[in-house]
């Protein structure tokens, strides 16, 4: 009793959060926007930088940039809790943990004993997980968009540096890299809004950060600082673009390097536990197999 007065306990508490989160995630957008109206008028969600609040911020790195992103992952996260409310209290009400619970104890020598703190924290496992699931999504897509990112980039400034190496000037350059990429690229998308922004009349070096910002992965980082540092002091674009795809280049190969490098010592732990034993029972089990018997058989002999 004292068991199942906790657990609805838990599923009242968890039930009140997740009828309330969407209405505060709401009333608080409504708040956000009421003071921030003239800046959400003056940008499009495009060409919007990251919020300062951290979910926001979140959500706009990995992609989702529509205004009411963060209202709708809140919205997201309380359906699947309650969708995981569900689940246990129907694993609860259904018997499904006794009826395994008493199928384990039949096991002899004890056995079974030791299933039993993961059938007690099976259904607490489900529920984490339906209620972690869009905070998965978004880490993923996070993930993915870098690792697109990351793919796309030293191909692009090596473009970059052709280009301007013949003769064509950084915003037709761009216009090249832009046609010649597919649509759903996040670079090639960033791209497209850095043309958009020179061509409303910002300053380059402000839409130069802006893409920085948007972006926040260290290499392109280290590239925006580049051409921002040659834009104030007046530097060739070419040579400072032929210079970052090199260095970048050379950061890849070094990763690469150091990868294959701990490829040993990450490949050690399943070669043990995993290759190992099946390698020792198929090399010596005929061997202790034979030493078994041949034991026994001197056993039996002494025997009076």
């Amino acid at each position: 009793m004292p068991g199942a007065t906790v657990d609805l306990i838990v599923v009242i508490v968890l039930a009140a959060i997740a009828v309330s989160a969407p209405k505060l995630a709401l009333r608080w957008q409504s708040r956000q926007r009421l003071f921030n109206y003239p800046d959400e008028l003056a940008t499009t969600t495009t060409t919007a930088e990251p919020k300062s609040n951290p979910l926001e911020r979140w959500l706009f790195l990995a992609g989702y940039r529509r205004p009411n992103a963060a209202a709708l992952f809140l919205l997201l996260t309380a359906c699947t809790a309650a969708g995981g409310i569900a689940a246990l209290w129907g694993i609860r009400a259904t018997g499904l943990v006794a009826a395994a619970e008493r199928a384990v104890s039949g096991i002899p020598g004890g056995v079974g004993d030791i299933f039993r703190p993961a059938l007690y924290l099976g259904p607490w496992i489900v529920l984490i997980t339906l209620v972690l699931l869009p905070t998965l999504t978004v880490r993923r897509s996070r993930r993915a968009r870098v690792a697109a990112i990351e793919q796309d980039l030293p191909v692009t400034l090596d473009l970059l540096a052709t280009l301007a190496e013949a003769g064509l000037g950084f915003d037709g350059a761009v216009n090249r890299i832009i046609a010649s990429q597919p649509v759903e690229r996040p670079l090639a998308d960033e791209l497209r809004t850095l043309q958009v922004e020179l061509l409303s009349g910002r300053a380059r070096t402000e839409c130069l950060r802006r893409v920085a910002r948007r972006l926040d992965i260290a290499s392109v980082t280290i590239f925006i600082s580049a051409l921002v540092q040659a834009e104030q002091v007046g530097a060739g674009v070419a040579t400072v673009l032929r210079q970052q795809a090199d260095d970048l280049r050379q950061r890849r190969r070094e990763r690469a390097l150091e990868l294959s490098m701990s490829l040993p010592v990450k490949r050690m732990f399943p070669m043990v536990i995993c290759f190992l034993p099946g390698i020792l029972l198929i090399a010596l089990g005929p061997t202790f197999h034979e030493f078994f018997k041949y034991a026994d058989t001197i056993i039996r002999m002494r025997r009076p």
